[in-house]
């Protein structure tokens, strides 16, 4: 049985760290670089441990780093694509990275999202804020508006089908 949407932005919003398998998945990329695998584990295991993340209202932002801390902060609003990828090592570990890309003009992704088991969810709930969807509370507030503006849009149909039949009947 799959959650509601608000039970899923709940979880999303919730998220402050990677999961642990993240460490695993870092420990096989550094062994791949066999004669680097001290230095590659050392950077790896700090960024880990210094990788945060926090879902807000108005955007997400990420930090890590001892020596060089990075912080990033994208407002859902400047958010233009979002990818998922997994490779080999993630599907084994049952995580994946979720890339978000700005229209800062760079190939590649501004911020990633990597070591998530409910990675498809973190896309789904930035796939809503980017487009400006609201929370599920909210929408039941909107149905008059949006009932009224369909109204408008029929008889506006209406009125545009009437108009041609008249100028096909004066031909």
């Amino acid at each position: 049985m799959e959650a509601s949407t608000a039970e899923q932005d709940a979880v999303v919003l919730a998220l402050e760290r990677p999961h642990p398998r993240l460490l695993v998945q870092y420990t096989i990329r550094s062994l791949a670089g066999v004669f680097m695998f001290p230095v590659l584990w050392l950077v790896h295991y700090f960024k880990y441990h210094t990788l945060r993340y926090r879902f807000g209202e108005d955007g997400i932002s990420a930090s890590w780093g001892i020596l060089f801390r990075q912080e990033v902060h994208l407002t859902y609003k400047r958010i233009q694509d979002i990818h998922v990828s997994r490779s080999i090592v993630e599907r084994y570990l049952g995580l994946g990275t979720v890339e978000i890309q700005t229209a800062a003009g760079s190939s590649r992704a501004e911020l990633t999202v990597e070591g998530r088991p409910e990675y498809e969810a973190v896309r789904d709930f930035l796939y809503r804020r980017m487009r400006g969807h609201e929370p599920l509370a909210t929408h039941s507030a909107e149905t008059e508006p949006r009932d009224e503006a369909r109204e408008l849009l029929v008889a506006l149909r209406d009125e545009l089908a009437a108009t041609r039949r008249a100028l096909e009947s004066q031909r």
